[in-house]
């Protein structure tokens, strides 16, 4: 008998090439200790083709949100923006404590509202690219082609 999926799911698809598999756990990892017994299920799936997905079905019968695409996104979140965007289609009411109030710190030039799922889409994905140093990813500087895998 299939294991019946528990909801709000969320699912991390990671290329296995890319040896992303601790890359994928260490965000399950931040995504239930933040989370907790909020969260139905957090799984990782396994794939190739340089892929890193993050996907949110909140009910069933909901339609899947992904909430991250490693090449429409251009590279990976920082946790504390993966988090948010969860919040934002989960639980837009929540307060996420210090990762909360480190944003609204480095905003006190405008007036401090909650980002939107598409503002923080876009602030995550404009980060500084010294974090990707801190990957197993080898990308070829002319065409973002994984070396591993050779896909982009």
């Amino acid at each position: 008998m299939p294991a019946t999926i528990q909801y709000p799911h969320i699912s991390i698809e990671f290329c296995t090439a890319c040896k992303w598999n601790l890359r994928a756990a260490w965000y399950a990892q931040e995504l239930l200790s933040t989370f907790s017994n909020e969260l139905g299920e957090v799984s990782m799936i396994p794939s190739g083709g340089g892929t890193f997905i993050v996907r949110l079905t909140p009910k069933p019968e909901s339609e899947e949100v992904i909430i991250w695409n490693r090449k429409i996104n251009n590279g990976f979140p920082d946790s504390k923006d993966l988090k948010r965007l969860i919040r934002d289609v989960l639980f837009p009411t929540r307060d996420l404590g210090h990762v909360d109030r480190h944003a609204a710190k480095k905003d006190t030039s405008t007036e401090t509202k909650p980002a939107t799922h598409s503002e923080v889409a876009t602030t995550a994905s404009t980060k500084d690219e010294s974090d990707e140093s801190k990957t197993d990813l080898i990308l070829d500087d002319n065409d973002d082609v994984c070396k591993d895998c050779n896909i982009p």
